[in-house]
């Protein structure tokens, strides 16, 4: 009768309210049976859901902050306003049967203000006072004792004027008033040891000249910056070298008006450019950051595509990590749902049973991991590097990002469930009664199979979309690739674990003797339970090898292209502000110097269209003196001629980027200098070292009116012996200049990119650490669940008279059998995008560290083991 009454037999009739409510109470009874007798598979459910769930708030706290991440307030801190030229970038373009659509960047170098804006700020309503405010990267010598040895610090050079914007006040001594004096502040003083009346030697592009420290001032409210020189503001106007424009304009307003009305006010007395096609911008309150950080907007714009590109390969592996758990955890349950079904409980009462069990499981875990991802969301926000941009955690971040993962986690787990327990639920109650023996369901439905084929077949297309792309195209393609076999395997599972089994079977069963019968035995049984298996470790070793290999193939190739590109055999190199104006032209007239070139640093913009939609993409650029390359650097001319790259209108251009853009030697190419002049330079030359020396070169002359600081980064030498006698004889022609080194040349110093960054060394983390951590322990808790469902199977073994040794040794080799094929298979589906991609980008094979893919290998075997032995040894006995 309990039976009847649990399985929905009422006395109401089929359609009436008290047969609907006795359903509902059938299911929930089911449901409270089912979570007390199967705690082990649910304690494995749970702690699946909680960390996947914890990885996935964390990525949303992380993104959340990033989003509402704005550049700090210090230099500018006492100002009410400050007037900056705009530093956005627009390109409209018209994607194919679609609107016109907008792109838009942020300019890494500097726009500049008419000077005469000034004056136009300091008449507007309201306004109490205007300062020019420029900045010049300055180095300070640092006496280091009496053996006549310096250091060097490097600060930065503003006029006394601009102190206000701070505010900075006099502690000590009195304001500059003569070219050769200046204020240091408090800091600086520390540093230097300087005090009113020292004599400090400051070099600030040209030769290092003396000055008289005059006074000490430190900023009013803390946080004031970096290390500060104050001059007069004729003297700092002549040393920034731009006497016509201004970097910002600030403006302190008068008392009483408020912030709004002094917005108002300039946006009237302003012009509407400010200096050649670039708007004016009037900054207040927090926006005023952006003047003091230029290009900080510009990199959160960097990083955020690439930190949401992760985070939805995130929530596809934590959702098909749940799917797969879930699911297992249903199958191995079939046997019981199926001798339900033939006493008599309806199709509607499983699944409501089943899925009340998934939904408490799923929102108690994400519950519990919505609390884990604050404390890991932190911890991968420390991990990023932002360069100066703080990311704050607004109150209310936390408890949306919990209620995301609730939502995310809790809504598809149910779904799940009753798809996994569908084959049994739809059967018949005497077609249910010959299933009630079967441990789980035989091979996967007609709609799974035809769903993995189709993904299968679209992650290969898509791979071989990528060797007609190049760039970020291929990139997206070969994720995309990967993304969709990822997924085929996993519903594929049961018929590639059948094909792994026919190429592995043998060598275990010739191997391992009676254990080996046995391990390839229950494998052919149970191609579902094997695939299960299979599909995390698949999973791990596809998103580890593609994060991995990916970025090392480019980096490996870029580091090819830029040593065999290098002829200097000595580098100059300088203080963060950069070398002396005239430091190139010193090392030229040295003795044993055959060749000299200075290498300025800056970046242009390319306004394109990928796919039909507009793009603005930032490419970092080389400046160097056409005369002197071909005795220090070789970017391996395959048409044109680089004598010819001089004067402001000229660039060479990589190879692939010039059949990307569809032009050759000859033809012209627009582009956006780094603070968005607009020009069209021609072709002369065309090269292949792209990947190590960066897609474009430029004159040297032609970047140095369009950076922030127009001095080079290095200075590559090529010398007639490259001995000690010529090494002596450059170091003599720098001595005047402080904080000048000179050594080796080596390929990171031409490599447009540096080989390590802080920005790529946390997203590998992130990626890999953090992310691959759970893929980890995702095969722990799919083996650990598949196992305890064998509890049954293996007292079995050791009652017809295996050993407990004999089934630790057949445990073990099913461990070997389920490493070996998802190594296998995963690094298959990881080749299928890569070896495309790093065609098309690097023009090599991808590349992976032996020792990194054995560390990979060596934590799936370990993770494989603790999830099959664990609970294996303790169930076989």
């Amino acid at each position: 009768m309990r039976t009847g009454d649990a399985c929905g037999r009422g006395r109401g009739r089929p359609g009436s309210a008290e047969a609907r409510a006795g359903a509902r109470r059938a299911s929930a009874f089911l449901a409270r049976r089912s979570l007390r007798a199967h705690r082990r598979a649910w304690a494995t459910v749970f702690v699946a859901v909680a960390a996947a769930a914890a990885l996935v708030g964390a990525f949303a706290l992380v993104l959340g902050s990033l989003l509402s991440a704005r550049p700090p307030v210090a230099r500018h801190a006492g100002a009410d306003a400050v007037v900056v030229a705009d530093q956005r970038v627009t390109y409209t373009a018209k994607p194919w049967g679609s609107e016109p659509t907008t792109a838009e960047t942020y300019l890494p170098e500097r726009v500049r203000l008419d000077r005469s804006v000034v004056a136009r700020a300091a008449a507007a309503k309201g306004v109490a006072k205007a300062v020019a405010d420029d900045a010049v990267p300055v180095t300070v010598a640092v006496g280091t004792g009496g053996g006549g040895a310096r250091g060097t610090v490097s600060a930065v050079g503003r006029s006394w004027e601009s102190a206000a914007l701070t505010p900075y006040r006099l502690t000590a001594g009195h304001a500059p008033g003569a070219p050769d004096e200046m204020v240091v502040d408090r800091a600086l003083a520390t540093a230097t040891g300087s005090g009113p009346g020292t004599r400090l030697t400051v070099q600030a592009g040209g030769a290092p000249r003396p000055y008289t420290v005059s006074g000490v001032a430190e900023p009013v409210r803390r946080g004031g910056g970096s290390l500060v020189v104050f001059f007069t503001e004729r003297r700092l106007t002549a040393l920034a070298g731009h006497p016509g424009t201004v970097d910002a304009v600030g403006v302190i307003a008068e008392r009483g008006v408020p912030a709004e009305a002094l917005r108002a006010s300039l946006g009237a007395a302003l012009p509407d450019r400010a200096y050649g096609d670039r708007a004016v911008r009037v900054l207040t309150g927090p926006e005023r950051g952006q003047a003091e950080h230029v290009d900080a907007l510009g990199l959160r714009g960097e990083l955020l595509p690439l930190l949401a590109s992760l985070s939805a390969t995130v929530l596809m592996v934590a959702l098909l990590v749940i799917a797969t758990t879930i699911s297992q955890a249903v199958h191995q349950r079939c046997g019981e749902l199926a001798l339900l079904r033939a006493v008599g409980a309806t199709p509607r009462q499983l699944r409501s049973a089943v899925g009340r069990e998934v939904t408490r499981v799923a929102g108690a875990a994400s519950v519990l991991g919505g609390l884990g991802a604050i404390p890991l969301g932190l911890f991968l926000r420390s991990l990023l590097t932002t360069d100066g941009l703080p990311l704050p955690v607004p109150v209310w971040l936390p408890f949306a990002a919990g209620a995301a993962v609730v939502a995310l986690i809790t809504l598809p787990a149910r779904p799940v469930a009753v798809l996994a327990a569908g084959p049994i639920t739809r059967l018949r109650p005497a077609a249910a009664l010959g299933a009630a023996g079967a441990p789980e369901p035989g091979e996967p439905g007609r709609v799974r199979t035809v769903a993995g084929t189709v993904l299968a077949l679209a992650g290969v297309g898509a791979a071989g979309t990528a060797t007609a792309q190049s760039g970020q195209a291929a990139a997206v393609a070969a994720s995309g690739a990967a993304t969709s076999l990822i997924i085929a395997v996993a519903l594929l599972g049961p018929w590639i674990a059948r094909v792994a089994l026919r190429v592995l079977g043998g060598p275990v069963r010739r191997l391992g003797g009676a254990s080996g019968f046995l391990a390839a035995r229950s494998a052919a049984a149970h191609h579902r339970r094997l695939g299960a298996a299979i599909t995390p470790v698949v999973l791990v070793v596809a998103f580890v090898c593609v994060q991995l290999s990916a970025g090392s193939t480019l980096e490996r190739a870029a580091d090819r292209q830029a040593a065999a590109a290098l002829r200097a055999d000595l580098v100059v190199t300088g203080p963060a502000g950069g070398l002396p104006d005239d430091a190139a032209r010193a090392v030229r007239e040295a003795p044993g110097v055959t060749a000299a070139t200075g290498v300025l640093r800056s970046t242009v913009v390319l306004a394109r269209r990928e796919l039909g939609h507009p793009e603005l993409v930032r490419f970092p650029v080389l400046g160097v003196t056409a005369g002197q390359l071909p005795g220090t650097l070789d970017p391996r001319v395959t048409s044109g001629d680089l004598a010819d790259l001089t004067g402001r209108g000229t660039v060479a251009l990589g190879r692939d980027r010039a059949a990307d853009l569809d032009v050759g030697t000859g033809d012209s190419v627009a582009l956006r200098l780094g603070d968005g002049t607009e020009v069209r330079l021609r072709v002369v030359a065309l090269y292949e070292r792209a990947l190590g020396l960066g897609e474009f070169l430029l004159p040297r002359e032609a970047l140095v009116g369009h950076v922030q600081a127009p001095r080079d980064q290095r200075i590559l030498v090529r010398t007639a012996d490259g001995g000690a006698a010529s090494t002596a004889a450059v170091r003599r022609a720098l001595a005047p200049y402080t904080g000048v080194r000179v050594r080796a040349a080596t390929a990171d110093d031409v490599r447009i990119a540096p080989s390590t960054s802080g920005r790529d060394d946390a997203l590998v983390v992130i990626g890999v650490g953090v992310v691959g951590g759970f893929a980890l322990l995702a095969v722990v808790s799919t083996l650990s669940l598949i196992t305890a469902g064998r509890a049954a199977e293996l007292r079995l073994l050791r009652t017809v008279g295996a050993g407990s040794r004999q089934v630790r040794r057949t445990l073990v080799l099913e461990t070997g059998l389920v490493t070996v094929a998802g190594l296998a298979i995963g690094t298959l589906v990881a080749a299928v995008p890569l070896v495309p991609f790093a065609l098309s980008t690097a023009g090599s094979p991808p590349y992976l560290s032996p020792v990194r893919y054995g560390v990979l290998a060596l934590a799936v075997l370990v993770a494989a083991g603790l999830g099959t032995m664990r609970r294996g040894s303790s169930g076989g006995r």
